[in-house]
Order: structure tokens, then sequence, then C-alpha cells
């Protein structure tokens, strides 16, 4: 049988299914849609069935693509789980009576959240629930593992609700429903309602974004950069870097295999930064440069959307990102890029509409920089003072919202509202997101490590076939004229097609002024994304809008530069 789990957005769904299903899940795109949907095995009397939990979804109207996609994976069910936040059972209860009325096919309630309507004074009669639908109504906790046992025996006793109603006087039903049913008590306010409170109400909430946001992106940076210090850098000097050098041997250097494989070694070593080959600089960039910041940032971001922070800092950037024709969830990638612009990427399916993924995809490739990169630039201006560091993020800043009101102006189509529920705060369950961000990454390793040894393969045979060569001379009168730039910078622009903060880090050894290392570093930023991060875009937007980026990119790298030289040379830079 095919089951599908369905119920609102945040009514704890995901916690429910991966009760379910263990750990073995697919998630997986549905057809034609970057609409994501997650399906796993449960076992019923010794057959295995498949699960499906389906995007949340308030009526079976759909008002977006992720809401149609559910309705259509939910004609294919066999059976319907309906997952009901028991803390919230009025405007629940009306999807439950929309299923009842319109599928004709048999449910099982299951009432989840339940160990909350303690805390928050709900009493529920389950049995005259169940005797009203005539169906059956399991009482469940998705993070503590109540009522599993009981939601899967029930599937056995599920069948077509006989409940009628008159779909004209719906709420009406709902109503007395829940009148039948509910008690509410009387219960105070407490500490952490009060902290709710004050994280979606300004001018409170501004400061608790920053302070949320700060302490995640130094839990972030502490893993990464102890993932890659502790466990990758290690991995590679004391062991990967003896095979390949070995390698290199057996192919002969120089030759046509080794350069493309293996690439420069220097002094019997390898530099994986530099060596550019597919089993070198191939296999280090996205396992021992970027795989360590997206497993903590999966993990911080696991932690957020279960904890239930992220619809809030949602609605009160809302506003903000309005104005450059994107919703407040466009503050994901965003955040996901000043770390690792490939899990930023990656976040561009949250958009359902083509508008503004392209919009937000522009924006973070442009004006975004990673950690990484951005670390460099401080190194590398720092010495000359801390203003000209703030010169180049400033820049960065401006160019991401002229770009971005440009944008907004001049495509077709509306700048979307954000309609979405704000949850309580809930506990995060260790063992869900330890799954969630199993998935993730395994995703990541799937999708995007076949595209970036793609992109250094390529990038190596145009570097042996001297292509790169000739592309040089073509684009050195911008380096020169318009830039102010000399023409041997053009091996750091090649090189941030790989890794931009290497690119920034090839600048500091060609004597540069203060005034090209400024114009140097912001054009890099905003250029062209490293390959890990291109091939994303490529998948998530299609080549055509990928071309119509990138088109925006290097027109907004020519004139910025050119711009920048000409306003700090009148300023006497």
């Amino acid at each position: 049988m095919k089951i599908v789990l369905v119920g609102n957005p945040n009514v704890g769904k995901s916690v429910l299914f991966s009760r379910l299903t263990g750990v073995k899940v697919i998630a997986s795109n549905y057809p034609g849609t970057t609409v994501e949907f997650t399906k796993g095995f449960i076992l019923l009397d010794g057959i295995q069935h498949e699960l499906i939990d389906i995007p949340g979804t308030y009526s079976l109207n759909p008002t977006s693509k992720a809401e149609s996609v559910a309705l259509e994976l939910l004609e294919q069910a066999d059976i319907i789980i309906n997952v009901v936040d028991a803390t919230n059972l009025e405007r629940n209860l009306r999807l439950t009576l929309e299923l009842i009325h319109k599928t004709n096919k048999p449910m099982v309630v299951a009432l989840n959240l339940w160990d909350e309507t303690k805390h928050r004074g709900v009493e529920i009669d389950l049995e005259k629930l169940k005797a009203i639908f005539g169906i059956p109504v399991i009482a469940t906790c998705g993070l503590i593992g109540q009522g599993m046992k009981e939601l899967v025996l029930s599937l056995r006793d599920a069948k077509v609700s006989p409940f009628k109603h008159d779909q004209d006087s719906l709420w009406d039903e709902i109503g007395k429903i829940v009148k039948d049913v509910q008690i509410l008590h009387h219960r105070h306010h407490t500490f952490l309602d009060v902290v709710q409170e004050a994280s979606i109400k300004p001018p409170f909430s501004f400061g608790i974004a920053a302070l949320i946001i700060a302490a995640a992106f130094m839990v972030v940076r502490f893993v990464g950069e102890g993932l890659i210090g502790y466990v990758f850098d290690p991995f590679f000097t004391h062991i990967y870097t003896p095979l390949m050098v070995k390698l290199s041997g057996i192919l002969g250097e120089g030759t046509f295999l080794q350069e493309i494989l293996v690439g420069k070694i220097t002094e019997g070593t390898i530099t994986y930064s530099e060596s550019f080959g597919v089993f070198t600089t191939g296999l280090y960039v996205p396992f021992a440069m970027v795989l360590p910041y997206v497993c903590s940032f999966y993990f911080i971001l696991g932690i957020l959307e279960d904890w239930g922070y992220l619809p809030r800092l949602a609605v009160i950037m809302d506003r903000s990102f309005h104005r450059i024709g994107l919703h407040g969830y466009a503050v994901i990638p965003t955040i996901l890029g000043l770390g690792c612009n490939v899990p930023g990427a990656l976040s561009l399916r949250l958009f359902e509409e083509r508008r503004e993924k392209f919009i937000a995809a522009t924006l973070m490739a442009i004006a975004v920089p990673c950690m990484a990169q951005s670390a460099v630039i401080i190194g590398l201006l720092g010495p000359f003072g801390g203003q000209y560091v703030l010169l180049v993020f400033f820049n960065l800043f401006i160019i991401w919202f002229v770009i971005g009101k440009i944008l907004h102006v001049t495509l077709p189509g509306r700048s979307p509202e954000i309609l979405l529920e704000i949850p309580p705060y809930r506990r995060p369950h260790v063992t869900v997101v330890v799954k969630k961000l199993w998935t993730r990454i395994s995703w990541f390793v799937k999708e995007a490590l076949p595209m970036v040894l793609m992109g250094i393969f390529l990038v190596n045979v145009l570097l042996y076939l001297k292509v790169i060569d000739m592309l040089s001379v073509v684009v050195s009168p911008v380096l020169t004229k318009l830039w102010g730039l000399p023409k041997e910078s053009m091996v750091a622009f090649l090189i941030g097609f790989l890794r931009k903060d290497v690119a920034v880090g090839m600048l500091r050894p060609l004597g540069l002024t203060v005034k090209q290392l400024v114009v140097g570093t912001t054009i890099l930023a905003i250029y062209f994304p490293c390959a890990a991060t291109l091939f994303i875009l490529v998948k998530e937007l299609g080549i055509k809008d990928m071309c119509k980026s990138i088109i925006i990119m290097c027109g907004t790298a020519i004139s910025v530069g050119w711009i920048l030289n000409t306003v700090l040379s009148l300023m006497g830079m």
C-alpha cells in the first residue's frame, strides 16, 4: 500500500515520519518541479508499505506549487494519515473535514503534539472524536515516540469516514465538534511564552535575531574549522597525498593524464588549492573545504527548524526583502551563503516561483561572499586599516540592494506574500536532527560532487590546451584600462572559478596598491560563483536562467570595477 502523511505545516509531520520509517528515507523532487517530498517504508503484518511525507497544506484548494504537489500525491494514496496539531484543533480540523468530504479514502487521524496539550491547558476527549468521525484517532507525540505502535496498528482499521457535513457551513460544523470534544483550562504565561512573543515583535525581535545568527555563525565556524583541522586536512596530508604522489609517478610527470587527474606537484608534495587535478583539488575542495561547513550549517539549520525559530526570522525580515522582490524566507539562502554558497544554493528550493528563485540566486552569487572568502579579504586588507575592509563589504551590500531593486522592477511578476504559521518553540530532538543532517549530506555528496569534478576536469582541459592563455590576452584590456589592475591578476580571476578565497589570496604577492586590492577583492566577490556553486545553480535554475544570471554577474563586475576604479582614483587612493 501507499500511505500518505498529510497535515498543515508545522504540525510535526516530519518528526512523526522519521519515527515511523527510521533512517532509510529517500528525498526526491516531484517530477517537473523543485518541490521536495520524502518517502520511506513501514512494516505492518510482515508486509512492507510505502510511507510518503508530502508538503504541508492548509486546504485541498491549492494556493502554491507545494500544495498542488501535495494534492497530486494525495490522489495516489491508498490510506491517509491526517496529522493534526492537538493544541490547535479548530484550525486543523478544516483540512480533516475536507479530506473526509473530497477524497473518499480510508483515513486515520493522528492527534500529534499530545504532550503539549497538558502544558497549554487543552483537554480533548479522544473517544468522542473517534465516535464523531467513525475512524481511528490516535494520540501521538513524535518527539518521544508516544503512540507510534498504536498508529501503525490502527492502519488495519483505516476506513472511509461515514461522517457527513454541509460544506457551506464548514466552520459551524468545526465549532460544534470542538465544543463537544475540547475543554480549555486557564493557564498563566510562562517565561517561554514571553520569549516567543519577544522574538516576533520589534524592537526586541531584531536584537534576538542578531544574537541567534551570531551564535549560529560561531558554532558553524567552530565545527567547520574543527572538522577541517582535525579530520580532513590530516587525512589528505598524511594518507591521501602519498597515494597521489605515487599515482603521479605511474602516470608520468607532464603527461595529459597526470595533468588532468593529479595536477601540479611541488617538491614531492601536493598543494591542494593549486594542483587542480580531478583526484586532488577535485576531491579536496568538496570534501575538505566545503563539506565541513555544509555539515555544520545543516546541523544548525536542523536545530533552528525543529526549534521553530526560522518562521519567526522570515517574518521579521519579510518587509526588508520585499523591497527587492523576495519574501522573508530569502534570509535563509542569504545566511547560508555567508557561510558557504553551496548550501545557500541548495536552499533555493524553498522558493516556489521561478522569478523569486532567480532573484535570490543571482543576488547570492553576486554579493554574498562565503566565510572563507570573507576571512581572506579581512586578512588581505586588514593591515591597511579596517576602513578598507568595511568599504569592500559596504560595496557588496550596495550592489546587493541595487541589483535586487533593478531585478524587482524589470522582471515580470510581483513580490510574493509570505503566508505561514508561527509554531511554538519546541525542543529539538537529537535523533531527528541527525537523520535530517544525514539525508542532506548524502544528497550533497550525490548531487554536488560529480558537478565539482566535472567543472575541474573542464578547467584542466582548457588549461592544458592553452585556451585560458588566449582568454587572458582577450580580457587583459578590461583588467588594465577599466579596472586599473595588472594583467598578472588574470590568473587570480581564473582560479576564482574554482575557489574564490584562494583567488583573493593570490592577489597578495602581486604588490598591488590598496586601491587595486579594494577593486580586485570586490570584483572577485561578484564576477562569478565558484564551480561547486555554479553547477548547483545550473541544476536549480536551468541552463537558460543561469545564462541570464551569468550575464548579469559579468555586466555587474565590469561596471562596478570601472566605477570603483574611477571613484577611488578621484579620491586620491
